[in-house]
């Protein structure tokens, strides 16, 4: 279980997020969802521990946020990272260097998925094929926590429907996947609970299907309704 307790990061005058509690299980896909500016990017940094809370804690199975955990956590920031010398192999084998839980055999396969060409620089490629680059190489980590921010952003609606099940594909009962997104009419088919985060709070939570019977409406338009 990975266990948020009264987290909060403050930059300067702004407060990114705002004590926020959250428990979150094995075996479920959760969105966390807001508009830009909202604490999702800082949120998910905290989890992985590239940045700390100035109040709170977070816990992975009981243990604190840090060395031990790193190593079960692949997180896909929304910035591209990749050396632009690098060519897809280049990024593979690099990855493979760093966590023992990364699969070469099955970052060629998605590659192959996403149409990615093996030999082309990451200098080379659109946005597009950069965002599914980034996909690929994450999700070819055996982590235990997986996070997603943004993950549609950028792909145009065909290669969305590939990312979508490549998602749904990597879905596990001892994994738990997070996705940040604004983008919620694509991401509703597929979470089991929703997060709304504005300016830094959690301002509703819980099972999808519960919330849409309690609100008596899609996530969709409960996003609405929160952001509008």
């Amino acid at each position: 279980m990975l266990e948020c307790n009264n987290i909060t990061k403050r930059y300067m005058n702004k407060t990114a997020v705002d004590h926020v509690n959250l428990s979150l299980d094995y075996g479920r896909i959760y969105a966390l969802l807001g508009s830009n500016g909202s604490g999702k990017s800082t949120f998910m940094k905290m989890i992985t521990g590239l940045i700390k809370p100035n109040e709170g804690s977070i816990t992975l199975d009981g243990n604190s946020i840090g060395v031990t955990t790193k190593k079960h956590v692949a997180y896909m920031p929304t910035e591209s990272y990749f050396y632009p010398y690098m060519t897809c192999i280049d990024i593979g084998k690099y990855y493979a260097d760093f966590f023992e839980d990364f699969s070469y055999d099955k970052y060629m396969n998605m590659l192959s998925e996403m149409q990615l060409e093996p030999n082309q620089k990451a200098s080379k490629m659109s946005s597009g094929m950069l965002a599914k680059l980034k996909l690929a190489v994450t999700l070819s980590r055996n982590a235990h926590v997986i996070m997603l921010d943004e993950p549609l952003n950028g792909i145009d609606i065909i290669a969305r429907e590939h990312i979508i099940n490549a998602i749904i594909a990597n879905s596990a009962p001892d994994r738990i996947i997070i996705l940040s997104s604004h983008l919620v009419d694509e991401l509703e088919p597929i979470i089991d609970y929703a997060i709304f985060i504005k300016d830094g709070i959690v301002v509703s939570h819980g099972d999808a299907e519960a919330l849409r019977e309690k609100m008596g409406k899609s996530i969709v338009d409960q996003y609405k309704e929160i952001f509008a």
